[in-house]
């Protein structure tokens, strides 16, 4: 039975992503650079305040930043305001060799460390270095933002701006990426006008690259905003957005601008496809580290072929540097919104290639595109290239695939470009992550060392793998105490019967194994991304499986065949299969195999919940195997691929298979459903168009089902600021569906959205 204090303890988890340091401190540690990364500074949060901390890796120091008492009576003196040195009254700093500024109490302060009478605050004027929607020159003199459709520069030296383009329009901007993806609703909703240009600074802070982005021809369609925030009469919103099979897809036309004199020299190449992603934002496209060339990456609608080509930025000129093609996509990084492991360095080039099964480094000749040797190889992947040492002649980079109780799991590796010595920097059981100083020729490199049940560790270490410093050690304590208990990571069989699948196990909260209990399939099919992390959940991909483990289920997170991760065969187990949601049959596989040894999973009352993809992969195994599951959330679902984002099915789906498309809608299906389903869709979703879910309810009403359905008025694609609300909605959803009872009346607070509450990938999906 589900209880009051159930809810509350799944509210808190629900909110434990907008909330940083409420329930687990010390679990993230995000640099603040300075010295041109030679040292950092970072800061803890637990809930209740900050505490900031100065790291030097070169002397192996870690100390506070400052005297937070002494900062706090200080500050207190000169603003009038009382400052607590338990929770000061700012977030960030600017460190200086003598002093501290920050913005407090509406001002902009300068506190010396030093000075003969001790700590002293003043008062201070202050220009923001780069606004937020600004990107920074490398020698920090020019900022170049978005204006319009064109780009601007600004000098932070006197102010001064001026325009690098003029000739932008609607449809035919500069640094944009496409419609379908630019997220209008959500920035809306936050009070931003447009996301980050896509620019990329050369080396010498002379040029910017960017790209032209042409959606005219682009397919044109429509949101009804019902009651906008102005209280005005219902509105129309218009976005290009491309459909499988149109003939017309999102272009991007490179280009690059000297800053200084305005000229523009555009790529005399035909232009890229861009259905999901800007070629810049996505480092698709890049400049030589000597800013002589500029290098992209390019491929044909079918995904066949890789090619790296090198621009001239004084011409415009294009040559073919290599290309690789392949039986099915060739992907420069299985991780779709991850950067292409691939790296230009002054005479070679360092390629990943799947070509052997595995994804691999290669070495080959920049000027002649000859094949030189393999760097790496093995039953194991190259997750990404970290640092290469051309004077020591090394790569050094992360793999998954070398800790034999997870092939998911990170380890940081070296490698002579060569293809010798191969050595293993992070020797253990655990998974790293990797954070790189801002200049990325420090001896040093951030560690954060984890698992799915191990809280992180985090510390410096030196390109050897020694540890330099050590930063924190997270601590769970408060997050136990809502009655949380670590996952359990699983291995099982899929319905093969072969091949190893991994995911994790939430066990449900005051846990008893004398007890039975409801069992839901947290699911989300990929092929793109991941659905279980092998580190530490943070509470992003936790965000339901976490509260739905309070309420009392038994939860359940899988990564079937053909997501990302492990070997060319195994992601390829997606392709022109999108249609089986990541392998839905490995899931019912991997619940009859785990409840075969832990006879509290009742098998008898499953349910299954995702968002996005994982809405379409809800209902599809409500449809598909309604023996199996017996009740269904699905949000955001995207259910009729025939008529969803082109770049992401015709990735998987293929560039010419309406029949694949076809397959992949669920609306042919809606006569299947059995169980208990109900449907949750934001009217204003530009990532996954309402009419997905609208299409589907059609049928179902067609079929003469019962369904519920939500659909909220003014919501995008995440539901972010609906999010308490239709979690709550979908909890008692579940509860009555699975446990037979009437859900506690308690109704949740808002949950806060906080500095950084959604991390989207570009299709919108967490």
């Amino acid at each position: 039975m589900s209880t009051p204090q159930n809810h509350r303890a799944a509210e808190r988890l629900l909110s434990r992503p907008a909330r940083p340091g409420e329930l687990v401190v010390g679990d993230r540690v995000t640099p603040q650079w300075t010295d041109q990364g030679a040292r950092f500074w970072y800061a803890v949060d637990d809930g209740a305040g900050k505490r900031f901390v100065r790291v030097d890796p070169a002397a192996g120091t870690r100390e506070p930043a400052f005297d937070h008492a002494r900062l706090a009576a200080a500050l207190t003196a000169a603003s009038g305001h009382p400052a607590d040195p338990e929770a000061l009254p700012f977030t960030t700093l600017r460190p200086t060799p003598d002093a501290v500024e920050f913005d407090a109490f509406g001002a902009f302060w300068r506190c010396r460390l030093d000075g003969p009478d001790g700590y002293v605050c003043e008062r201070t004027e202050f220009t923001p270095p780069a606004h937020p929607l600004e990107v920074l020159s490398p020698d920090g003199r020019v900022a170049v933002s978005l204006r319009g459709h064109d780009l601007w520069a600004r000098s932070l030296a006197d102010g001064r701006e001026w325009p690098l383009t003029t000739d932008g329009e609607p449809d035919h901007a500069y640094g944009t990426g496409p419609a379908a993806t630019a997220n209008a609703t959500l920035l809306r909703k936050l009070g931003l006008p447009h996301l980050m240009p896509a620019v990329a600074w050369s080396p010498d802070s002379t040029k910017v690259l960017t790209h032209r982005t042409d959606e005219r021809l682009v397919r044109l369609t429509h949101l009804v905003e019902a009651h906008p925030a102005d209280g005005g009469a219902p509105r129309t919103h218009t976005q290009r957005y491309a459909h499988p099979g149109d003939a017309h897809l999102p272009l991007a036309e490179l280009v690059v601008l000297d800053v200084t004199d305005g000229t523009a020299v555009p790529s005399r190449a035909e232009p890229l496809l861009a259905p999901q992603l800007s070629p810049v934002m996505t480092q698709w496209a890049w400049w030589a580290d000597d800013g002589s060339a500029v290098y992209y990456l390019d491929r044909p609608r079918d995904l066949r072929t890789l090619t790296l080509h090198r621009m001239d930025p004084a011409t415009g000129e294009v040559t073919t540097v290599l290309a690789e093609t392949g039986p099915t996509r060739v992907e420069p990084n299985q991780w779709a919104y991850e950067p292409p492991i691939v790296r230009t360095l002054a005479d070679e080039v360092l390629w990943y290639s799947q070509r052997d099964g595995w994804g691999h480094l290669y070495r080959y000749d920049l000027h002649t595109g000859e094949l030189l040797n393999p760097i790496t190889s093995g039953p194991w992947a190259v997750r990404g290239i970290l640092r290469v040492d051309e004077t020591e002649r090394a790569v050094y980079f992360t793999a998954s695939g070398l800790v034999a109780e997870d092939p998911y799991r990170r380890t940081v590796c070296r490698a002579a470009l060569d293809g010798t010595g191969f050595t293993r920097l992070t020797d253990d059981a655990l998974d790293h992550t990797v954070t790189l100083p801002a200049d990325g020729r420090h001896g040093y490199f951030i560690d954060s060392a984890s698992t799915v049940d191990t809280p992180p560790v985090t510390t410096v270490r030196d390109w050897t793998g020694r540890v330099l410093v050590h930063l924190e050690r997270a601590d769970t304590t408060r997050l136990t105490a809502t009655g949380w208990t670590p996952p359990e990571r699983f291995r099982v069989k899929a319905a093969d019967g072969v091949t190893d699948l991994y995911g994790v196990l939430h066990r449900p909260h005051g846990f008893d194994p004398a007890q039975r209990y409801p069992v839901v399939d947290n699911v989300y099919p990929g092929p793109q991304v991941n659905r279980v992390s092998p580190a530490f959940d943070p509470g992003a991909m936790g965000l339901d499986a976490e509260p739905l483990a309070a309420l009392g289920f038994v939860v359940i997170a899988l990564d079937g065949r053909g997501t990302p991760g492990r070997d060319k065969a195994f992601h390829d187990a997606s392709h022109g299969r999108l249609a089986d949601a990541g392998n839905l049959d490995d899931h019912v596989a991997a619940l009859h195999q785990l409840a075969a040894t832990r006879p509290w999973m009742d098998l008898g009352r499953v349910g299954v919940l995702g968002h996005s993809g994982g809405g379409f992969a809800a209902a599809r195994a409500m449809f598909d195997f309604p023996d199996v599951y017996h009740a269904g959330v699905a949000l955001s679902g995207s259910h009729d691929a025939p008529h969803f984002n082109a770049g992401f099915v015709e990735s998987y789906d293929g560039a010419d298979d309406p029949d694949a498309w076809s397959r992949t809608s669920s609306l042919d299906r809606a006569h299947l459903l059995t169980g208990r389903l109900l449907l949750v869709h934001g009217e204003m979703d530009d990532q996954v168009h309402p009419h997905h879910t609208l299409r589907l309810a059609d049928r179902l009403v067609a079929a003469d089902k019962d369904f519920d359905l939500l659909l909220v008025p003014g919501a995008e694609h995440t539901l972010f600021d609906h999010l308490a609300y239709v979690r709550k909605r979908c909890w008692d959803f579940l509860v009555s569906a699975l446990m037979g009872t009437t859900p506690p009346t308690h109704r949740p607070a808002r949950i806060p959205l906080g500095p950084d509450p959604v991390r989207l990938d570009p299709k919108g999906s967490r």
